[in-house]
């Protein structure tokens, strides 16, 4: 099967077009354990399912996605959702750690996931989710940041883009 249309498209058609009209287009995934510095991306280095449409470019290795505004309307709406394991990394002091969506480098505060480490090395479970809209004819630049006062150890991460509108 090809990159275009897999299972978790939900459809076997060359669109993917979901059974609810969702346009499911890249997944991007970074499985091995990395250590971000704080303010920094977390670096994707998989493509499971690449963009065949051109609405979201992706380099791997890169903490950062560009969504573009290929649209008929005034916008194109994307839901971007980012779920993970996050830890204090090796030398650092255990406390709060965060993650956070980011558009053009500006965290979003309502996409921010925190959690207090009682010891480095604990590993936890995040998610961050947010809905988008890029005008139409622009590009907008996404990623997931490392928003805590620390480096931090992230593995299993795994982002999802559908557009929505």
């Amino acid at each position: 099967m090809s990159a275009r249309c897999s299972p978790l498209a939900g459809a076997a058609h060359p669109w993917c077009k979901a059974p609810q009209g969702l346009i499911t287009i890249p997944e991007y995934t970074a499985n091995a354990p990395q250590t971000v510095a704080a303010g920094q991306n977390v670096l994707l280095t998989e493509t499971p399912i690449a963009c065949n449409r051109g609405y979201v470019c992706h380099r791997d290795g890169s903490g950062i996605m560009t969504l573009r505004g290929i649209t008929n309307q005034c916008r194109a709406r994307y839901r971007v959702s980012a779920d993970g394991n996050i830890a204090v990394a090796a030398g650092g002091t255990a406390g709060a750690i965060s993650v956070s969506l980011a558009i053009t480098g500006e965290p979003l505060n309502s996409a921010t996931a925190i959690v207090t480490s009682a010891a480095v090395g604990d590993l936890f479970n995040v998610h961050v989710e947010a809905i988008i809209d890029v005008p139409k004819g622009c590009c907008l630049t996404i990623a997931l940041e490392n928003t805590s006062t620390q480096a931090i150890t992230a593995q299993n991460v795994n982002v999802i883009i559908d557009r929505v509108a």
